[in-house]
């Protein structure tokens, strides 16, 4: 298409001298743009034709073309000056992948009335697209793709009209949307249009015109991708008979598509729909296009689009089929046997799918097949040794699936272009060896490597040392039980992960990498010696190693850190200050360690941090109020000795998502600023501090609240009724932790959190977002259970233990079914075990000991499993297995205890009445006359009161569930 619009060579002569008039216009032209790099340092002498992108006519000696496209990284940039319409014979203008830094593509453009080819793609133009352009009658090629910083945008596409002779058209990323609804006319108006290319430009509105409006006679590629239309497709899209490339991916696009001929589309070439909605309707479509008898399909994507069933055997009648992308669906059974008469096929993806059995030995048939990808799917068996006949084969993707056996030489025998590899696997599963000699020298010379959760050798793999363009290495959980040796810090990568290995032995102190996205992840070894300074590094993870030693005090050299991890060392001394001066710091985990001293104060300048994870050392002191001053979303302080109260610089952390400044010495009340100011907070734990007064209600406002650890402090006051209302324990939360890392670096802290679940401690990592928790145990909050908590469907565990919370059990409870754990131990609960209780089908742990309850144990579903009689201990009213107490005999004995007692109040009664007598006088005069006179009797006396109003209580509450008993009893036998 280009070729076809560019200037014949026949009219252009380079040695042919230019008109002055037009030198002059080209060098004030030159005066307005920013060159840098000097592109434009050939524009000098009396020759215009002669600089570099210009082309002059050879007969008359005018310029026709200016082609100023960057192609390395020599960006122009600047103002266009108007002395180019002194080129009145210009034809050909482009400008494109520069960089003008969001000006606006010049009026005067439109002016040009010989133009036929106009370039100013990826330039960073911005701002509105001005319709004089439409004045260029004899444009045959207008490209506009936008994109980048500066967004570009139309109100309407009427000017569009006057390109009469328009033959190629694109407005990628230009913002279509106050023109959804009529751009289609607007494009019906080019009759002579062979490709038009509107992707990304916020179109809604997808037309459904009858087959007369639609006058798209010669149209070739049509592309739509990445817009909004949220429909069907339209049926006049069928029936562009001339059209060879279809491009409507990520168009939200859904199914049905139209029951209507399809012989039209029997010339397309490329067919693209791909992440749409076109579901169960794929497998027919793809069996009614396959029936054109002279198929000319080369690439079919239908990637995304959640198309289930098992494979088609009409996929086999795409003869000419190059390229099958039938990733990210639902489509199961076997790997299609109709696949191996697709012998042109160079690209065959059917990743994240549900496809079983084993890899056919017949894919050693395809042997044009570049690209392979089976990953993520329910594949099991071994691999088969024939992928090795595939010379072409470049890329080879096995990740994430059953494999069982060994992968030898055998498999890579004739891929001697292979250079990329993967076979990423789960690590519940590893029935894999990757078994190669010591000695084996590969034919390949890959640029990836990525091999995990794979007995590969325990040996470090000496044939790596032979792959000299490796950019990319990943060898985790493989076994190695070895030295790293010294060769591999030569490689030239960007990325190495040797994670979850057994390597031992001392880093180099310092290395300096080529500068670049360098990550390396050691994590999960037994590396020792001090922590090692190596430069041009962006990622670095040596967690969880022997690395000793203070932290280097001119750390703040590594200037290029993004995400630093030596979490899990046995670091000491203090955290450098120097930390203040790496600019670019993502992330910091500094947590279990031996470290100690204060805080830094200066985190001002970390504008980038969002994680600071210091949890597990010795840290003493406040929180330094520098530490808001930025916009974290995760603030990691737990398991330290900082004290103190709560400090009010906290408030300005108004992005946090994690706050945990658990088991410290912090004092005073709980923040009402907390509920107020932290709107997006998912997880807050203050344990064990030394916190007293109420539980806020702020902290009820908090909608994303999914934990609420508060436990092991002097909180006191009632439970808010409010925490019924939060909104995250009211939903499901869903998770994808199908894979235990992310390519290309792991970055996005995923968090870790010490909760009391299941009663003791259990650390969260990964699925710490769907952990559902409210811990107010080992407080003195008082009061009732508020039955607003019922509200709570979602909620996974409820501890309430060691408080002195009175009343019944919420008789609500059974809406609760979520409840894995509930801990209500430890309080003065009484009343019976609610029977709804035993519709709790998730509860495995469950503690009611040391409470008042009475009555008859449940026994059906989750309560038949129940069977330590520990969880129910000291409730003396409680019977029924698997305590030893019956029933009937408890009803029996309550019966004689209580004939006893009306005996024993008729006596007691009137020796009552007696003491009243004599002993109010007597009383009043003692106790009153020694109050008055000693401060000390005053104060043991209210402490005598407040014991004596506790024990009655008590003894209401006991003769209360005997006589509701009594009652009972009495009514079965009545």
């Amino acid at each position: 298409m280009v070729e076809a619009l560019t200037i014949n060579s026949n009219d252009i002569d380079l040695n042919k001298a230019c008109i002055e008039e037009e030198r002059k216009a080209l060098l004030e032209f030159r005066h307005g743009l920013k060159d840098p790099s000097g592109r434009l340092s050939s524009w000098v002498g009396a020759d215009c034709c002669k600089w570099t992108g210009v082309d002059c006519n050879n007969r008359t000696g005018n310029v026709v073309k200016v082609d100023l496209r960057d192609r390395g990284f020599f960006l122009l940039g600047g103002e266009i000056s108007g002395s180019l319409l002194d080129l009145k014979h210009l034809t050909y203008l482009d400008l494109s992948l520069n960089d003008f830094q969001g000006i606006p593509i010049p009026n005067f453009l439109g002016s040009f009335e010989r133009l036929r080819y106009l370039n100013l793609s990826n330039a960073a133009f911005g701002g509105m697209i001005p319709p004089h352009l439409g004045n260029l009658s004899q444009l045959r090629y207008l490209d506009l793709f936008g994109g980048g910083d500066y967004p570009m945008r139309v109100s309407n596409l009427n000017w569009l009209s006057g390109l009469s002779s328009l033959k190629y058209l694109d407005l990628g990323y230009v913002d279509l949307s106050k023109t959804t609804t009529n751009w289609m006319r607007a494009v019906n108006m080019l009759p002579f249009l062979l490709e038009l290319h509107l992707s990304v430009c916020e179109l809604s509105h997808f037309p459904h015109y009858s087959n007369p409006f639609v006058n798209l006679t010669s149209v070739l590629v049509i592309d739509l991708s990445y817009n909004n239309f949220n429909t069907t497709l339209p049926g006049w899209l069928f029936n562009v008979s001339t059209l060879t490339d279809l491009y409507l991916n990520g168009g939200t696009i859904k199914g049905p598509i139209p029951h209507v001929n399809l012989r039209c589309l029997c010339n397309l070439v490329t067919l693209d729909l791909s992440h749409n909605s076109i579901g169960g309707e794929g497998i027919e479509f793809l069996s009614r296009l396959s029936a054109c008898t002279n198929n000319s399909l080369e690439e079919l994507n239908l990637g995304g689009n959640q198309v289930s069933g098992q494979l088609p055997d009409s996929l086999g009648l795409f003869k000419n089929l190059k390229s099958l992308d039938l990733s990210y669906n639902s489509f199961v059974g076997p790997f299609p046997n109709s696949i191996q008469h697709l012998t042109n096929l160079e690209s065959l993806y059917l990743s994240k799918n549900s496809i079983s059995g084993p890899i056919p030995t017949w894919i050693g048939n395809l042997l044009r097949m570049k690209r392979l990808g089976m990953s993520f799917n329910l594949m099991n068996g071994t691999i088969p040794e024939s992928i090795g006949q595939l010379r072409e084969l470049t890329e080879l993707y096995l990740d994430w699936n059953s494999w069982e056996g060994v992968i030898s030489e055998i498999h890579f025998s004739n891929l001697t272009k292979l250079e990329y590899f993967s076979l990423h696997l789960s690590p519940k599963n590893q029935s894999l060896r990757f078994h190669v000699r010591p000695e084996w020298i590969p034919p390949f010379s890959l640029l990836y490597i990525r091999i995990s959760n794979c007995y590969v050798s325990p040996k470090f793999p000496n044939w790596l040392r032979t792959q000299k363009r490796l950019n990319t290495i990943v060898l985790k959980n493989v076994g190695i039980s070895d030295t790293i040796p010294e060769w591999l810090w030569k490689l030239d990568f960007s990325w190495l992960d040797i994670s979850k290995n057994q390597l031992y032995g001392k880093l180099p102190n310092s290395l300096s990498f080529s500068p670049g996205a360098v990550v390396v992840d050691l994590s999960f070894n037994r590396l020792v010696g001090r922590f090692p300074l190596w430069f041009n590094v962006i990622e670095l993870f040596l967690g969880n190693n022997l690395f000793s030693g203070p932290i280097p005090l001119n750390i703040g050299e590594l200037s290029s850190l993004e995400i630093l991890d030596i979490s899990g060392n046995l670091l000491n001394g203090s955290i450098p200050s120097s930390i203040s001066k790496l600019k670019d710091l993502n992330e910091i985990d500094l947590s279990n360690n031996h470290l100690s001293g204060k805080i830094p104060k200066n985190w001002n300048d970390l504008h980038h941090l969002d994680t600071i994870d210091l949890s597990k050392n010795k840290l003493s002191g406040g929180i330094p109020s520098s530490m808001c001053t930025i916009s974290l979303f995760n603030l990691i302080l737990g398991d330290n000795n900082l004290s103190g109260k709560l400090s009010q610089s906290l408030q300005n952390c108004t992005e946090l998502h994690s706050l945990d400044l658990g088991n410290n010495r912090f004092s005073g009340e709980i923040p009402k600023w907390i509920g107020e100011k932290m709107s997006s907070l998912r997880q807050l734990r203050l344990r064990g501090n030394m916190l007293t007064g109420d539980i806020p209600e702020q902290l009820c406002g908090l909608s994303y609240l999914h934990i609420l650890d508060l436990a092991l402090n002097n909180l006191s006051g009632s439970i808010p009724q409010c925490l019924g209302n939060l909104t995250a324990l009211r939903s499901v939360t869903l998770l994808n932790i199908e894979s235990d890392d992310n390519i290309g670096g792991r970055g996005s802290y995923s968090g870790r959190m010490e909760l009391v679940v299941k009663g003791q401690y259990m650390e969260f990592d990964s699925i710490l977002p769907i952990v559902n928790l409210i811990d107010l145990s080992s407080n003195n909050i008082w009061g009732e259970i508020p039955e607003e908590i019922t509200n709570l469907p979602t909620l996974g565990t409820l501890n309430l233990s060691q408080n002195q919370l009175i009343g019944k059990i919420p008789e609500r409870i059974e809406a609760m079914q979520g409840l894995e754990t509930l801990d209500l131990s430890c309080n003065r609960l009484l009343g019976s075990i609610p029977p709804s209780m035993s519709s709790l089908t998730l509860l495995n742990h469950l503690n009611l000991s040391h409470n008042l309850l009475s009555g008859p144990l449940p026994t059906t579903n989750q309560f038949s499993t129940f069977n330590n009689s520990s969880i129910y201990e000291a409730n003396l009213g409680l019977c029924g297995p698997p305590l030893s107490t019956n029933c009937s005999t408890l009803n029996d004995q309550d019966h004689k205890d209580e004939e006893k007692d009306e005996d024993e109040d008729e006596w007691d009664l009137s020796w009552f009445f007696i003491s009243m007598g004599l002993g109010f006088p007597v009383g009043f005069w003692v106790v009153c006359g020694s109050l008055a006179l000693k401060q000390s009797w005053r104060q043991a006396n209210f402490r005598f009161i407040d014991e004596t109003r506790d024990r009655l209580y008590v003894f209401t509450a006991v003769n209360v569930a005997r006589l509701k008993r009594k009652m009972e009893t009495d009514g079965v036998h009545g």
